[in-house]
C-alpha cells in the first residue's frame, strides 16, 4: 500500500474515506461531508473525483457499481487500515494537546 503518499490525510481525504465505510457515490459524498462536519468541510467535484481516482489506483477503495456516469465505491481492507491509522494519529494529537495545554494550568 502506498502509505508514504497518504502518510497523513487532509480533512477532505479523511471524510471521503470515512463516507466510504459504506457504499456511496460521489454526489452522495458531496452532500454527506458537509452534513457530517456541520458545513466546516466541503469537497468540490473536481477534488472529489481526482481523489477517488487516486484512492482507487492505490487500492484504498474499489468501485462497486456503475450506472451511467454514476459510480459507487467502498473502502477496501487497505483503505480501512489507512483510515484507522489516521484516526489514531488524530487521537494522539488531541492527547498531546490535553497533556500540554490542559495540564499546564493556563
Amino acid at each position: 500500500m502506498p502509505r508514504e503518499k497518504f502518510k497523513t490525510l487532509t480533512e477532505q481525504m479523511y471524510y471521503i474515506l470515512l463516507c466510504l465505510g459504506e457504499e456511496c457515490c460521489g454526489i452522495d459524498m458531496m452532500d454527506r461531508i458537509p452534513a457530517l462536519t456541520g458545513g466546516r468541510v466541503r469537497v468540490g467535484s473536481g477534488t472529489l473525483y481526482h481523489l477517488l481516482d487516486e484512492f482507487s489506483a492505490a487500492g484504498l477503495i474499489r468501485e462497486t457499481r456503475a450506472e451511467g456516469r454514476r459510480r459507487s465505491y467502498i473502502l477496501t481492507r487497505e483503505g480501512r487500515e489507512l483510515l484507522d491509522q489516521e484516526y489514531r494519529r488524530l487521537c494522539r494529537q488531541a492527547e498531546d494537546y490535553r497533556r500540554v495545554l490542559e495540564g499546564s494550568g493556563e
